[in-house]
């Protein structure tokens, strides 16, 4: 018998597939996962901004300390060269700016 073979006297029936019938109606059983997911990662975030914000004062507290570092370090520079002029003055050394300002 030929599969190609088409039956005239041949009248197809028809079937209802649908999914309700043969499943139960959708009931997404991950959203109460999602929901615990999303406290979980609530958590997380909340941790991850709190250990971001330590981090942030860590930093603010390290660039201030250096900040005075630094001013300390330009007074000191300011006396020095006020000091460095006054011997110039009494020992007659011309002063003359060059290229890098010394």
């Amino acid at each position: 018998m030929n599969p190609y073979y088409f039956n005239p006297g041949y009248i197809p029936q028809q079937v209802d597939y649908s999914v309700q019938q043969y499943y139960p109606p959708y009931v997404p059983q991950h959203e109460e996962y999602d929901e615990r997911q999303q406290l979980q990662n609530l958590g997380g975030f909340e941790r991850r901004i709190r250990a971001l914000e330590r981090q942030n004062e860590e930093q603010v507290r390290e660039i201030t300390r250096l900040n005075r570092v630094v001013e300390r370090h330009t007074d000191r520079i300011n006396r020095l060269n006020q000091r460095l002029r006054n011997v110039e003055r009494r020992l007659n050394i011309p002063f003359t700016a060059s290229q890098d300002g010394f």
